[in-house]
């Protein structure tokens, strides 16, 4: 018994030294500063991953805006990086390109104009980033590949730098490259001198968009290493490799996080935010992707910063992710730089400090543990964390430092009852130091900052499905973007169109324009296909009219229960009812084409209007052509649910018109 109660008073003695005796920690400006921080920012892109947001009336919309980009407001970015449209499926559906064609340029397409418009207006001093993940089929000359012709693709890729200061007034301060297979030596080298040549020096060259490989080149190319401004890696895991720090450019992370917004995901952010410099001296992280404005059903769905994915409601939700940003963005800005003395904590951890060298001093503590902190790539390999007392000395220019503002936020996995961004008093500093009890999975900021602000708006509408009456005649003469409400392309593009040649009733419609296929590393469908609606519907009636504009191989379809999207919209399912210019109709299980499940003549041909009706009840199908029936009763294979989708046969211009769906 005597040596029971001996055991436990020395294990309770044991805890309790551990807890209450500080790991000291130094910061320090005098032994010399670390690299310059760079900024904290979203990515729009990548693909279509803001389709819905520009759907959302006001002041729902504008609010939106405000948690990501408002200074001390929310998540308070300093970089806005955005998709340079290609017409190509690149994760979540397609981006239109400024140039369709080669003799063809619009920069009104889209919507990312606008968002970067509406950044700015928030944050004048943000850093916008241009990166494309695809390019029209013309820029790869019939191959699926952009740079056998560097010439042409860094003319492409400049003309969009160019519309956007003369159409946006908007200066993009960095292109990327594209490098899902490789990096092109050559096409960095031509992207350089193109910039050069029309006056565009100050845009930096971010290389290469993937992983730390072109770094290795670098080293012994000296044209190629001038040309690269920010050695930029996917996903590094909070490490880099010795070839990039030797090249002794910024070394940033261009695209990652990319996990569930849930607490785990806000957790996986905070760690890397600040390991990212810790481990990897990277100066700026820069999170796929900004807001999941998608349909949640399409690949990754909620993995951005915060979620807005029902315009039909207005309903958003500010997720943990845009508070944990803004313990960095609100109390740090690009130009500051990190202290050398930033690290990991005794018992699990990490801090980062941050001065702009006129007197004030951030820092960011995080206590993540491994099991609450998993982002879905690289794979993590184990780590402790626990509970501990630190002790920080500030000295050099800090010494004199007499209190810091203090927030939190705590991941309350036991209770559940966690909060994010919450300022606390103020922390007296006596005799340039101070103490602090962590918990486990807690994000502090201390600083000398006191603009700080967790901002609130009016309370958004109450979540809700998909409306089931849902019609549009696309009559709208001067849209204010070129896609029509609600639509998400997966592979083609359909924008609005005024068709002039049509005095009756079909002057404004939505067009297919994409003819050729786009040069994509996804897996695009060799059909274009948009769609809409509610993933949940079952039992519905898809109605649309429509205009082919191919003689002979043209064709059309309307589609219901349609399961796939994205990467994964080549292999999408459902219910297909197509008909041809070639006089033929067609139902089929799969956008491909393959599993027939009805076919026969129709008398459809191209260049006349034809209504196309779909219904879908239980296990069968019907089709009317122009109101009347055409087949019916066909057995419907599966699947048991999914959106509903207009679509081409091919890369090729169809019109679509008086869209309308009715779900039980």
């Amino acid at each position: 018994m005597i040596y029971k109660v001996s055991f436990a008073i020395a294990l309770c003695f044991s805890l309790c030294f551990d807890l209450c005796i500080a790991e000291s920690y130094v910061l320090d400006d005098k032994v010399g500063l670390g690299r310059t921080f760079d900024g904290i920012g979203g990515l729009s892109g990548g693909g279509a991953t803001s389709r819905l947001l520009v759907n959302y009336a006001e002041p729902y919309r504008s609010q939106i805006l405000d948690y990501l980009f408002k200074p001390n407001f929310g998540a308070s970015l300093h970089i806005l990086k955005v998709e340079i449209g290609g017409d190509a499926q690149t994760t979540d559906g397609t981006e239109p390109s400024h140039m369709h064609y080669e003799n063809d340029e619009n920069f009104f397409r889209g919507y990312e104009w606008w968002l970067m418009r509406e950044a700015k207006k928030r944050n004048p001093n943000i850093t916008l980033i241009g990166l494309p993940w695809a390019f029209p089929g013309w820029v790869g000359h019939g191959k699926n590949w952009p740079y056998d012709f560097p010439d042409i693709t860094a003319s492409y890729v400049v003309s969009w730098v160019l519309g956007a200061k003369q159409y946006h007034d908007l200066d993009i301060g960095y292109v990327g490259i594209w490098n899902e297979r490789n990096f092109d030596s050559k096409y960095i080298k031509a992207l350089r001198d193109t910039l050069d040549k029309v006056g565009l020096t100050g845009v930096g060259i971010i290389a290469a968009d993937g992983n730390w490989d072109v770094s290795n080149a670098m080293g012994v190319d000296p044209y190629l290493n001038d040309a690269v401004e920010v050695v930029g890696a996917h996903y590094p895991g909070t490490t880099t490799v010795m070839e990039a720090l030797k090249t002794q450019k910024k070394l940033w992370s261009s695209e990652d996080y990319s996990t569930f917004n849930d607490e785990v995901g806000g957790g996986c952010w905070a760690r890397i935010l600040n390991q990212n410099y810790v481990n990897g001296l990277m100066t700026a992280t820069i999170s796929w992707n900004l807001v999941a404005s998608y349909y949640e059903d399409l690949p990754f769905g909620r993995d951005g910063l915060m979620t807005a994915e029902e315009p039909w409601t207005g309903n958003y939700v500010v997720e943990s992710p845009i508070w944990i940003t803004a313990h960095t963005t609100q109390f740090s800005q690009p130009g500051w730089t990190y202290l050398q003395t930033v690290g990991h904590l005794v018992h699990g951890g990490s801090y980062v400090a941050l001065t702009d060298s006129k007197g004030n001093l951030t820092v960011v503590i995080e206590t993540m543990t491994h099991d609450h902190s998993v982002c879905i790539r690289p794979p993590l390999l184990p780590f402790n964390v626990t509970a501990q007392n630190v002790s920080f000395q500030l000295k050099g220019s800090f010494a004199s430092i007499k209190e810091l503002q203090v927030w939190q936020s705590k991941f309350d996995f036991k209770t559940k009852k966690p909060f994010f961004f919450k300022k606390l008093s103020p922390l007296k500093i006596y005799d340039g130091s101070f103490t602090l009890s962590l918990d486990v999975d807690e994000v502090y900021t201390l600083t000398t900052i006191s603009t700080g602000q967790k901002g609130t708006s009016s309370d958004p509408p109450a979540s809700g499905p998909f409306p089931k009456v849902y019609k549009d005649d696309f009559n709208v003469a001067n849209p204010s973007f070129s896609e029509a409400p609600d639509f998400a392309d997966q592979t083609g593009v359909f924008e609005y169109y005024i068709n002039l040649t049509d005095p009756g009733p079909h002057v404004f419609t939505l067009r297919q324009v994409v003819t050729q296929r786009p040069v994509t590393w996804a897996t695009d469908a060799d059909q274009t296909i948009s769609i809409i609606g509610d993933y949940k519907w079952q039992n519905l009636t898809v109605m649309c009219d429509v205009f082919m504009e191919t003689v002979k191989t043209g064709g059309v379809f309307v589609a219901a229960r349609v399961d796939k999207g994205g990467q994964s919209v080549r292999s999408a399912k459902g219910v297909f009812f197509w008909v041809f210019a070639d006089g033929s109709y067609k139902v089929t299980n799969d956008l491909v084409g393959k599993t027939v499940l009805a076919e026969g003549l129709s008398g459809t041909r191209a260049y006349g209007w034809h209504t196309l009706t779909l219904t879908v009840e239980g296990e069968y199908a019907t089709g009317l052509l122009n109101g009347y029936p055409l087949w019916k009763d066909a057995v419907v294979l599966g699947p048991k649910n999914g959106w509903a989708a207009i679509g081409t046969h091919s890369f090729e211009l169809v019109q679509f018109d008086n869209f309308a769906v009715e779900a039980k």
